[in-house]
């Protein structure tokens, strides 16, 4: 197996014999090797080029070149799509008019990362994962539309018509190519992200990531009162590394065992009653989950190592350094609710989809926002099969917790029943809805629907038939408008008792 895939590396093949010994693909063992060295140079990073013994500008020049070399490593002359992708969105923020700039950066990011996602899957073997070299890109585009709207919200508006959080985002100075560059391939998030915000990144790289934040990302008031030296991130580091450590022999031990395929499989699904087929499938997508668990605590815990990440204090006076933390692993697999599940995994590209597109869009922003997901993961038919389901998914939700749920709140045991059926309910559901995002092609994935009679789509069209609720921003204006009903009473009560008092 190795061996057949060190073919389709691009990469480095320096440790094709490691490659061979463990019998894993090439280019994935070059991501594991990579990001272990990113790891070492991260507390390098921090201990000797600290921002009170360098400047700025060698911070930013050493983050870049790390970063650049280990997307050679691992994606070979294909790296070069980081740059041109780069290149482009920074001269449309430099030649474009900052009152659409954000909107032609947009388009030119996203189009070429759709263009490369196109090119991979007509170019290499139809549903492989080796040089995946637009799993970069992906975050780049996260980071350079989110850079494009916050440039245009801190010099195109006025402070008036930004939210809190887009204030604190806004940017006041166009940043410099070098800036640019190493917000974009720094070493700590080329391979595998997180996305962060420009101003964020910049504190760090200024030293100036210890004060006090906007309230979305921390509490103002707790960082006041134990802000007295700068935090290790040590324990966090060493937490987060043994986490991997579980994570990742968790799936290579499980994940084998339970392929999600084998719940297309004819004999599988004529021989096998339907309740063991709804748990053979969650338990086949509880197996799969470790490898994002794995990566992403793995890119948090460089990130910490190097300094990056720190997001306040708790209340007991310990150090959090979950600032671009991308998952809490315990939320996701207790989640009572499909929102729950969502706001817990993937959480910087949640953050990155609410800002651009949620919160702007004014025409339908939950259908718009899962649109975007589905082409920012890429072309496979599967992705948009997922996204599609998952509005249903949201639309039923959403209306089962605002009808049924304040029934269940009247006692503990009450609430202990409805936390049990939700919990049980969210896993089958995000396991019925994730499903095309596993098996990509569109055959399959209709395949497998039509294995469940698509007894959930038929399930969410009836719930929301049934209980409409109403949508958010307009329950918004409805209590705006009923705060000024209660004002205008209050008002006129006040009035009514001016003028007896007069008349007495």
């Amino acid at each position: 197996m190795a061996t057949q895939t060190a073919a389709s590396c691009t990469g480095s093949t320096l440790l094709q014999p490691i490659s061979e010994i463990i019998n894993l693909p090439v280019d994935q063992v070059n991501f594991v090797a990579c990001q272990l060295f990113a790891l070492l140079m991260a507390v390098w990073f921090r201990l000797y080029l600290h921002p009170s013994k360098t400047s700025s500008f060698i911070r930013h020049v050493v983050a870049t070149l790390l970063g650049f070399y280990l997307a050679l490593f691992c994606f070979g002359w294909y790296s070069l799509h980081f740059l041109v992708q780069s290149g482009l969105s920074y001269s449309v923020m430099i030649f474009v008019g900052l009152e659409h700039m954000h909107k032609y950066c947009f388009i030119v990011t996203l189009g070429y990362l759709i263009l490369c996602q196109v090119t991979r899957v007509y170019v290499f073997d139809y549903g492989m994962y080796s040089a995946d070299f637009t799993g970069p890109m992906m975050v780049i585009t996260q980071k350079i539309t989110s850079l494009a709207f916050e440039i245009h919200d801190g010099l195109a508006k006025r402070d008036g018509q930004l939210t809190p959080s887009q204030k604190y985002l806004a940017i006041r100075r166009m940043p410099s190519l070098l800036e640019y560059l190493s917000y974009n391939c720094n070493f700590m998030g080329i391979l595998a992200g997180p996305s962060c915000s420009y101003n964020d990144y910049m504190a760090f790289i200024e030293g100036t990531c210890y004060q006090p934040r906007h309230q979305e990302n921390a509490n103002g008031k707790e960082n006041g009162k134990y802000k007295q030296s700068e935090p290790s991130p040590k324990n966090d580091v060493i937490s987060k590394l043994c986490t991997c450590a579980i994570s990742l022999a968790i799936y290579l031990s499980v994940c084998k065992l339970l392929p999600v395929e084998r719940s297309i499989n004819d004999d599988f699904v004529s021989s096998t009653p339907f309740h063991l087929q709804v748990i053979y499938l969650y338990l086949a997508m509880l197996a799969l989950r470790p490898k994002y668990y794995f990566v992403w605590t793995l890119a948090d815990a460089i990130n910490n190592a190097a300094g990056f990440g720190f997001n306040g204090y708790n209340k007991d006076g310990s150090p959090r350094w979950d600032l671009i933390s991308n998952l809490r692993i315990l939320d996701i697999e207790f989640a009572t609710s499909f929102k729950m599940f969502l706001d817990n995994w993937n959480i910087q590209t949640a953050l990155w989809l609410k800002r651009v597109c949620y919160e702007r869009c004014r025409i339908n922003p939950m259908m718009a926002t899962f649109l975007l997901s589905a082409m920012w993961h890429g072309v496979y038919p599967g992705y948009y099969l997922t996204f599609l389901t998952g509005i249903a998914m949201t639309m039923a939700a959403r209306a089962v917790r605002h009808n049924i749920r304040p029934y269940f709140q009247v006692s503990d045991s009450h609430k202990r029943v409805y936390d049990v059926v939700t919990w049980a309910g969210t896993q089958v559901a995000i396991s019925y809805t994730v499903a095309p995002f596993v098996l990509l092609a569109v055959g399959r994935s209709l395949k497998f629907y039509r294995s469940w009679y698509f007894c959930l789509h038929l399930l969410c069209l009836l719930v929301v038939v049934a209980l409409p609720v109403k949508s958010r921003r307009r329950q918004a204006k409805e209590q705006q408008d009923g705060l000024k009903d209660n004002q205008t009473d209050h008002n006129s009560t006040d009035n009514n008792c001016n003028q007896k008092d007069k008349a007495t």
